[in-house]
């Protein structure tokens, strides 16, 4: 089985989608018919369209409809010829019969809308039949929530069918035949339904899913008499969530004084479970209530709004769910489904089984929109299980899978009150998540949708860790309160920036919070910067920022909040460092318009001996800049180290290969290249806890060998056996050293790794639309029943290749050039550069590394203060954090640079690393990155470049200026690169390009092991 691209997005779409087309027809235009008084009255006293726009904007309902007066019949039936409505309001001052004419006209008309008749007291015309032209009457009292209301029931007429059977709307009826109650208790139950429908999507999981969600609310079908109620419960049966009826109304065309009694009795014994309310303005109907059974309503009580408003909460299901005991006394209650899986495990099994019987979950369920749930638990009862327990279980794994599979590929607002730990990313603010949030959000999205990869690879657990983010709004509110916001345009050292606002207060509600949230999480955490344009596709900000690990274990949660707060306020802190800000000049970005959001994530792995880590951590690539043998850039890259993927992003020693072809290592030819280059130190989190909050909360960087009894070491390396020179694929055999190649992952697939990443990158790229890169831990364990996990961290997009733009390198500029080489980055033809800044190769010395950084930032500065860019050379891994593989520059000691020249040196050998940040920011701001292989053909002319003039000259590194500028050639489609003089600008030897040893660097023919030889 594979992942084709058919299959990559799969349309499993968030399931909260299917609501939008709920409540599809709205009523938006009202033609309202009154006097000239009447008209005046509500403009200028009642402000009736204010009020109701003012009532449909306080409900949360969407696009209040709009409303049209006409004075009188001849004008009201002009207007309606003209321009399409969806309801007629009639309201009469004293001809009422003339009303009643107007109505029979209007439905001539053929426009097939209601008329309904609003009148200032009930009216009563013997003679006549309202409904010929009247749907309805209602009674005004100038309150303008009854209009809200007649809209509202207008519209659930008009979508009860479709909404009922594509989703399961519930389903409220009323019964009443007197315009006055009718008047009366519509608004009621609109605004009672409206407001405990806002209470219950407070628990919704985003904005989106709230005004959806409000969507769902059951709708309201109004009877006024028994054939026509009798009709409406037979339709909608299975919908029904209960039943409000009078006492007396109509059957078979007579008033009836049981009728309510009797329809009430017919719906009880076809649906027991169905909540009924009996309501009379007549005390003694309560015991006929009773004997239903049913709950009972005096209509002329002055707690008529309170009673009702209690049926709704305890008997339709709304507000908290209450387990009460044998006498009806209440035990506890629950106000979310995760809040109730909670209560389950605990009640008295008499109880459970009690609310059971009844269908009380199902109907509590069903208020809630959770349809699919409520009906695969309504027609199940306590003899569908063995025993209550097994009752308790089934019903606690049902609510389980149901929280687990609506909250997939969401992010969820935190709700301090009452959230769910389980869930797997909430938002904390207002405003953007920033960047790197986007992408971490994303990924979940399209992951969630793609249950196709967890079928291929049934052996491992695919993982995404529990993520909070804090949105921007938690950064601004930091900053104003702290009046911080001259960081932006200061010069302050980092030290200083991060001691200044390590002092500064923290927002108290975002502490309340974070304190909520530490209360039910205790695993390890990243805290993890993610700004506005962190890791966006051409200006990516990447790795500038700071993560910071807490272990998350003090037992005073006080110490806990403390701790995270400080992180938190370390990544705000490296919002105003110098390398962010020299990225920003570099992009024409106002630093004051950069804003910080943070990602707080479980941190993957376990704890060995305490020190917590994962076993494989990584970064992998959809494009390969450095393709080897039969590689294809399109087969991507992998780098993968043992711990965390620090030592990746910074540059350490750690393994790369092609998701493609996971056997051939390209830094591992040789016995000798292996043991040389593969990883040797780790990096992991110290879980001890101190006496108080600590403050320094760096890795611990180790030997591998430490992980040689504590941690799962052996099921990543090899071991080297010395006395047969070769290395052997397991770490069973004692006293022997380890080499950390993954062969028993890459090899022999304990973990298929290789072929995982491969479909992830594809799926990730396809959905992004470009070359992406992700971030990635896995666990491994010892015992097989448990699975290894393979758990994404992070994406980001690449930068996109300028590939329309053709360069062509002829054999002129080869000839002509001072630097050849096979393996660059980008796409590009400069002719801009005037200035090379380079190490001296005679002086150069690998222990020295520091102070070639601390001389290249000097020099950096002097060219940034002349607006002048340069092409910078030197050996090794340019921007590593590990000064023996290359120079360690930070951004702000080489911003101004426009291309860079990685050479080799006899001192210093090492492969790429595609997997730090810092090659991710140099594609995304379009610096090329060239690299002096070691294949054949390539050179850089040391000669040629030392005689030029020398504007500046340090211990060890040079700075020279041409005359006029090089033409630096970058061809993204070979990878290739030729930087020759300008005219004019000491063009060096024309002839054929010097033999080794004959004043130019020639390299190694790569693949060999031997060093590159250098001669000058």
């Amino acid at each position: 089985m594979s992942l084709t691209p058919s299959l990559q997005l799969v349309a499993q779409d968030s399931e909260f989608r299917k609501f939008h087309d709920l409540m599809a027809r709205k009523v938006q235009n009202i033609l309202l018919v009154s006097t000239a008084y009447d008209a005046w009255v509500m403009e200028e006293d009642c402000k009736l369209s204010e009020r109701i726009v003012s009532e449909y904007q306080g409900l949360n309902l969407s696009r209040p409809p709009r409303l049209t007066w006409a004075s009188g019949a001849e004008e009201a039936l002009a207007i309606l010829r003209q321009s399409p409505f969806e309801l007629v309001i009639l309201m009469p001052q004293l001809a009422e019969r003339e009303a009643l004419i107007l109505g029979q006209k209007i439905k001539e008309l053929g426009l097939g809308i209601p008329v309904y008749l609003l009148t200032h007291r009930e009216v009563f015309l013997p003679g006549e039949s309202p409904a010929e032209g009247i749907d309805r009457q209602f009674v005004w009292t100038g309150n303008a929530d009854l209009l809200v209301a007649l809209v509202k029931n207008t519209e659930d007429a008009m979508n009860v069918d479709f909404d009922t059977v594509s989703v399961g709307i519930r389903v409220i009826i009323v019964v009443e035949d007197s315009p006055r109650y009718q008047s009366c208790l519509l608004p009621i139950l609109y605004r009672e339904l409206v407001v405990q429908t806002q209470d219950v999507i407070r628990e919704g999981l985003n904005q989106e899913h709230r005004l959806l969600t409000m969507r769902c609310r059951p709708k309201i079908l109004l009877a006024d008499n028994y054939e026509d109620a009798l009709a409406l419960f037979q339709k909608f049966e299975p919908y029904v969530l209960g039943v409000l009826s009078d006492v007396r109304f109509p059957r078979g065309g007579k008033l009836d004084a049981s009728a309510g009694v009797d329809l009430l009795g017919a719906i009880k014994a076809q649906r027991f479970d169905i909540p009924l309310l009996l309501m009379s303005n007549e005390p003694d109907n309560a015991r006929r209530a009773r004997e239903i059974p049913a709950s009972f309503v005096d209509k002329n009580s002055p707690s008529l709004l309170g009673d009702v408003r209690a049926f709704v909460l305890e008997r339709l299901g709304f507000g908290d769910f209450i387990f009460r005991g044998p006498e009806g006394e209440e035990i506890s209650r629950a106000g979310s489904l995760y809040a109730l899986e909670e209560r389950l495990k605990t009640i008295p099994a008499e109880a459970l089984v009690h609310h059971s019987r009844h269908n009380d979950f199902s109907r509590w369920f069903f208020a809630r929109t959770e349809f699919e749930l409520a009906n695969r638990l309504r027609p199940m009862s306590e003899s569908d299980f063995a025993s209550p327990e097994l009752l308790r279980r089934g019903v606690t794994e049902m609510i389980r899978d149901r929280r687990q599979q609506r909250q997939k590929g969401i992010v969820a607002n935190f709700n301090s009150k009452d959230f769910d730990p389980t869930t797997d990313f909430f938002k904390i603010g207002q405003g953007s998540m920033g960047g790197k949030a986007r992408g971490l959000a994303f990924l979940f999205s399209i992951l969630n949708r793609l249950p196709a990869l967890a079928v291929k690879y049934p052996g491992v657990d695919f993982f995404m860790p529990k993520t909070l983010g804090i949105s921007t709004e938690g950064f601004d509110s930091f900053v104003k309160i702290n009046n911080l916001e001259y960081l932006s345009g200061t010069d302050l050292a980092d030290d200083e920036v991060l001691k200044i606002v390590e002092k500064a207060r923290f927002p108290k509600w975002l502490s309340h919070q974070l304190k909520a949230y530490l209360a039910q999480v205790r695993h390890p955490l990243a805290v993890r910067s993610s700004s506005l344009l962190e890791d966006a596709q051409y200006q990516a900000y990447a790795g500038l920022y700071s993560t910071i690990m807490v272990p998350n274990n003090h037992p005073d949660p006080n110490v806990r909040l403390q701790e995270l707060i400080l992180a938190i306020k370390q990544v705000y802190a490296s919002t105003f460092y110098q390398a962010p800000k020299a990225f920003s000049r570099r992009v024409s970005q106002r630093t004051d318009e950069e804003k910080m959001g943070v990602l707080v994530q479980q941190v993957i792995g376990d704890d060995y001996g305490g020190y917590f880590y994962p076993a494989i951590s990584g970064v992998a690539q959809s494009y390969n800049y450095y393709p080897f043998g039969r590689m294809k850039p399109e087969d991507g890259v992998a780098t993968i180290a043992f711990g965390f993927g620090k030592i990746v992003v910074d540059g350490g020693q750690t393994l790369r290969f092609s998701p493609r072809y996971p056997n051939i290592l390209p830094q591992c030819p040789t016995v000798e290249l292996a043991l040389r280059t593969a990883q040797t130190e780790f990096y992991s989190l110290p879980l001890e806890h101190w006496p108080w909050a600590r403050t320094d909360f760096s890795l611990a960087r180790r030997n591998i060998t430490e992980a040689e009894e504590e941690g799962p070491l052996a099921l990543v390396a090899s071991t080297f056996l010395p006395e047969e020179g070769r290395i052997r694929d397991t770490a069973s055999i004692p006293d022997r050293p380890r080499v950390l190649l993954f062969a028993p992952v890459l090899k022999h697939k304990i973990l298929p790794l290789a072929e995982i990443l491969a479909d992830v990158l594809g799926i990730a790229e396809s959905a992004m639309g470009c070359p992406v890169e992700i971030e990635f831990a896995c666990k491994l364990h010892q015992d097989k029943q448990h699975r290894p996990v393979f758990s994404l961290l992070q994406l980001r997009p690449m930068s996109a290749r300028a590939d329309l733009n053709r360069v062509t390198i002829t054999e002129h500029d080869r000839e002509r050039a001072f630097c050849l080489s096979t393996h660059a980055l980008g796409n590009a033809e400069k002719t801009d550069v005037h200035d090379i800044v380079f190490v001296r190769p005679d002086t150069f010395e690998v222990e020295k590394t520091m102070q070639i950084a601390g001389e290249i930032g000097r020099i950096n500065a002097a060219l940034m203060a002349e607006g002048r860019k340069y092409l910078l050379v030197g050996p090794g891994r340019w921007g590593t954090a590990d000064r023996w593989l290359g120079i360690p520059v930070a951004w702000n000691d080489i911003c101004g640079v426009s291309a860079i020249v990685e050479t080799a040196s006899a001192q210093l050998r090492v492969e790429p690393s595609q997997g730090s940040h810092f090659f991710h920011n140099i594609t995304t701001l379009g610096i090329n990155y060239i690299m002096m292989s070691g294949k054949a053909g390539e050179r850089f002319d040391w000669e040629w470049l030392e005689g030029h003039d020398v504007v500046a000259r340090e211990e060890h590194v040079v700075h020279v200026r041409l005359p006029s500028p090089m033409i630096i050639k970058v061809d993204g489609r070979s990878s290739h690169c030729a930087i020759t003089p300008g005219n004019g600008a000491g063009q060096g030897r024309e002839q054929d390009p010097a033999p080794q040893g004959a004043g130019c660097c020639t390299l190694g023919s790569g693949g060999s092991g031997s060093p590159g030889q250098c001669a000058l």
